[in-house]
Formats: C-alpha cells, structure tokens, sequence
C-alpha cells in the first residue's frame, strides 16, 4: 500500500452508488474514507472489499446534515494521509408521496431531505475546500435528473436535487481554477436502495416504465454511475460546472409521467 496515494471521501459509501464508487478508486490506487449513517455492515464489507484491492482506508460514520460531522470527516482524512484530492458528494435520502399528496408532507420532510441532501453537500464542500485547493482537487456531487426534470420521488427530493444542481455551478465558478466541481444526474439506479424504499412489486414496474420511454432502454447501475463519478474525477481536465446526465437520454423526451410508488 503506497501512502502518498491520492485520498478521497466518499459519503454514503456503505451501499449502491457511494460503494461502487469507493471500491473503483480503490481499485485505481486510491486511498478512501468510507463514510455511512447507518449502514454499519454494509460499509464494513466495502471497506474490506478496498482492503482487498490495496487501498489504505478509514471507515467514519457521520450523518452530513450535522457540520460536526462534516468537519470530522475532512479532518479524519487530512490526519491519516496529509492530503485530501477529491470529495464525491453521495450521500443522500427521500420521502416517497405521490403529487396529489402534498398535504402528506410537512415542514420536518423538508427538513430531512434538504438537510442530508443540500445542506449536507454545502457542508461537505466547505469542510474539504481549505484541502482540495492544496491538492488542485476534485468534487462531483451525486445530484438527479429530479433536479433537472422536476420528477422523483417527492417534491422534498426534487428541491433538494435541484439545490444540488445549482449549488455546483456556483461552487465551480467560486473554487476554480483550483478545484473542478462537477454532478452526475442519474435517473432510476439499479440498486437495493431504490427497491427496498419502493417495495419490489413498485421497483419493477417504475424501472419497466423508465426503460420502456428512454431512448437507450435501460437503467443505469450503480457501477455505470460509479464509472461517470471516476471519470470527472480522474480524466476530465478541463470540465467543471457540468451536471452530466446519466439517464439513458430520458432528458430528450422532456418529462414522462412516470407512476409513483
């Protein structure tokens, strides 16, 4: 294991999207700070799984919506390694409620989802900066084509994504020319996470209609996404204020009315 590898946070990387990701660096020779909420086993395995492909790893558990936790994570990565060249934004939550049922939601989902999913980005950025500057670093935040579309799981999530969206052309514009600041939009992912919050029966079919109006026919998986994340990371010189679109083109058709769980 070489400690002057480069170092990433990656948050949420206990499952889907966020593990793909820590293990594709791992993979690359990166060391990693594997960060989880409540995932507990699960990032224990994707920590093992980086181990195993050499990387030099800290497993911190921290919830983003609480800049402590932020400030902890930026600073666990800095003692270990002396460096920090890249933050990936994926830690994320939702509510799950069909439009008609706005009254169902209240000032507490709001709360929640922003506070994970925006103020948790905003937080993160702002913990890691002081270190990616040094580095000439990077940051991709894990955003939605709910962001873009106005579609998703709830109106809470959609908000959400779209501060995401907005907040990483202001970054890039604010951190260059020392840090890229890019975000991948993905639609429908592949993943346990999206099952096991629809339930089964609901996942098949809103990931049968999604592939059904998408001009590629088919959804996106959590290495297909992971893959994109590494790219802006690793390769993409010269980009920065992008919001990529991994949606299999479902952006050329606008807004499909896709069914709720």
């Amino acid at each position: 294991m070489n400690p002057s590898s480069r170092v990433a946070i990656v948050t949420g990387s206990g499952t889907g999207v966020g593990a793909a990701t820590a293990l594709g660096l791992a993979r690359r020779g990166w060391n990693v700070v594997i960060n989880y909420s409540r995932s507990a086993a699960e990032a224990r395995e994707t920590e093992a799984a980086c181990r195993a492909a050499g990387a030099q790893t800290l497993l911190v558990q921290g919830d983003v919506s609480r800049d402590a936790d932020c400030r902890a994570l930026a600073q666990a990565a800095v003692d270990r390694w002396q460096r920090l060249d890249a933050l990936v934004n994926n830690a994320g939550v939702s509510v799950f409620g069909k439009d008609a049922e706005w009254d169902a939601l209240d000032a507490r989902a709001f709360e929640r989802v922003m506070g994970v999913n925006a103020v948790g980005t905003f937080q993160m950025v702002r913990a890691c900066v002081p270190h990616l500057k040094a580095a000439r670093g990077a940051i991709v935040n894990v955003s939605s084509v709910a962001g873009s579309l106005g579609i998703g799981s709830s109106v809470p999530y959609v908000a959400s994504k779209g501060a995401i969206n907005a907040m990483t052309l202001h970054f890039a514009r604010a951190l260059a020319p020392e840090i890229r600041v890019n975000a991948v939009c993905p639609a429908l992912i592949t993943s346990r996470w999206f099952s096991d919050a629809m339930g089964p029966a609901a996942y098949e079919q809103i990931k049968a209609r999604s592939e059904a109006v998408s001009p590629l026919q088919r959804a996106s998986s959590p290495q297909d996404v992971a893959e994109a994340i590494i790219w802006l990371i690793e390769g993409a010189r010269t980009v920065t204020g992008e919001l990529i679109q991994l949606d299999a083109g479902l952006h050329l058709g606008g807004a499909p009315a896709l069914p709720k769980a």
